[in-house]
Parts: C-alpha cells; structure tokens; sequence
C-alpha cells in the first residue's frame, strides 16, 4: 500500500515530498552478484528510483545493511549525523543528506576529533552523505548511495554554531589552480594531515580529490607513504574530497569498490597532472557516449524494494 500510494504521488503528481511522507566509477560487478528487483517490483519497478528514494524522509526502520553498489544500491536502518556536534557540523540540512551507515557515523565522529588538534581548525563541515534510505538522488552525485561516502569540505571550521540558514548560505572554498594542475594558496599542511588521517583508517577503501591536491601531497609526505595509495584523483573535488567507506565487516549484499593499483599512485597523478598542463589530442575514433539513462527501482539489488516499504 505504501509504495502503491507512492507511485501514484509520483506519476501523477510529482509532489514527492508532499506525498512521501515519512562523485567516480563503482564496481560494476553489482548488477552481476546481487539479484535485482525486475518484475517482482511490480508497477514499481520502472519507476525512477531517485524518485521513490528522494521520496523518504525518514530511514528504515531495520537492522543497519548497505545494499548493492556505491552507485547502484541502498542502505538499510540508516542513521543521522547530529547536525552539529563539539567538533563538525553538517552542512545543507535542507538537503536532508547527513545520514549513513553507523560505520560511515562512527568515522565521520573520529576524523572531525582529530581535525580539530590541527592548527585553525575546530572540526570540520560535512556535506552530503546519502538520503535517509540511500538510494540514487534526486539531484546530483551518482555515487552516495549505500551510506557508506561522505564528502568533507576543505573550508577550515571557524565556528560550529553555524544556524541552519548560515549552513545554506555559507560556501567552501576551492583549492586549485591551473585547473586542478596544483594548489592554490589556500592549501596547508593540515589539509595534508587531515586527509591523511581519513586514509589511515582501516575502514576507507578510497579518497577522492582533484590530481594537484594529491600531487602535493605526494611531493609533501617524508613518512610512510602507504596511506597516499588510498588518494585518488577525480574529477572536480576541489571544494571537498570524498571518502569512501568499505563494505562493513560481515556485510551479505554489499559490493566492494574495487582495489586501486598497488602502489602509492603518485605516478599516475602526476600524469594526470600532465594531460591538464597539456592536453593530448583528441582521439578521432574514440566511440561517442551515450547518454546515461535513469535507474529505474529494477535496476536496484532486490532488498532496495525492502527498504523502501519498511516503516
């Protein structure tokens, strides 16, 4: 009845909220190991799932489970991120996006502790985590999806008594220059130190942030350097990085991101680094992209539909 009542707010007339209620490449192997919905879904299961999921304001009411892939999946018995705590604060609460795995909570809790023994930082700002079931967005990144990614803004925290108003207004600040070749003068050490800290824990499986940043860091790092495999560059990631989160321990139904190349992947951006500085031509034969389409809840591993009807 729930989702019925669902899809007839959606289709008919798209007041998601009103009547709901209540950024990378992932494996690709999810669709391949985990069962999605198809035809069980019923009328559902042609419906864009960002619809469905955008839809819920509220988690499940289950046992706390990551389903499917970063960018094709859900998350059971979600928890919220407080939206202020003595060392972060979570940013854009009207995007109703602080909620997670516990796992995803618990890191976010101990990184922004130790951001703030770093000089001039008190914490840090938290954007976008994953919607309250997960599940794709209505707006935005394809990834975010299983609660298990977190985006961390690179703006030093100067007060965690931020309003919820300043928390929409206020912006982070961008750390690149050349168009992501280098950093800019904004970039410290403790970004460095933050950034490794999140590396080092166990559970990260990567970090996301523009080639300059991890080019520094690689030219900058003395130490162990086994931490600066985990750092990867992407796309944009200059106002944040993003971190990502294994499969929790134990996990049934959860797909791992695949492991980054051995090695501390310095190389590799510094390559990076080069094709921005200079451009290599075009390839001429290069296949054309076709458009991605929108997921659909079918698309979705079996249990998504679970938690789109629990209480």
């Amino acid at each position: 009845m729930i989702l019925s009542r669902l899809l007839v707010c959606t289709v008919l007339s798209l007041s998601l909220i009103a009547c709901g209620g209540s950024a990378t490449k992932p494996n690709p192997g999810a669709s391949k190991i985990l069962p999605t919905i198809g035809s069980s879904g019923g009328a559902l299961s042609n419906v864009q799932a960002k619809k469905l999921f955008g839809a819920k304001s509220a988690p499940s009411a289950q046992v706390p489970s990551a389903y499917g892939s970063y960018a094709k999946g859900c998350v059971a018995g979600a928890q919220e991120l407080p939206e202020t705590g003595p060392t972060w604060q979570a940013m854009r609460l009207s995007r109703n996006r602080n909620w997670a795995h516990p796992e995803t909570i618990d890191f976010i809790k101990k990184l922004s502790a130790k951001a703030a023994l770093q000089p001039g930082w008190n914490g840090i700002y938290v954007g976008d985590m994953s919607q309250p079931r997960g599940g794709p967005m209505l707006t935005g990144h394809a990834s975010h999806q299983m609660g298990l990614d977190a985006d961390i803004w690179m703006l030093p925290p100067k007060s965690l008594g931020l309003s919820r108003a300043q928390r929409e207004s206020i912006s982070s600040i961008s750390m690149r220059k050349s168009s992501g070749a280098y950093v800019n003068s904004s970039w410290t050490r403790q970004h460095h130190e933050i950034l490794k800290a999140a590396a080092s824990d166990p559970r990260v499986a990567r970090i996301f942030v523009f080639p300059g940043a991890k080019v520094q860091m690689c030219n900058d790092e003395k130490g162990d350097r086994s931490w600066l495999n985990k750092i990867r560059p992407w796309y944009g990631h200059h106002y944040h990085f993003h971190v990502r989160l294994s499969c929790p321990k134990g996990a049934r139904g959860c797909v791992d991101q695949a492991p980054p190349p051995s090695g501390d992947g310095c190389a590799d951006a510094r390559q990076w680094q080069a094709n921005i500085l200079n451009p290599p031509p075009p390839n001429p034969n290069a296949p054309k992209r076709k458009p991605k389409r929108e997921l659909v809840l079918a698309d979705l591993p079996a249990q998504c539909q679970s938690v789109l009807e629990a209480n």
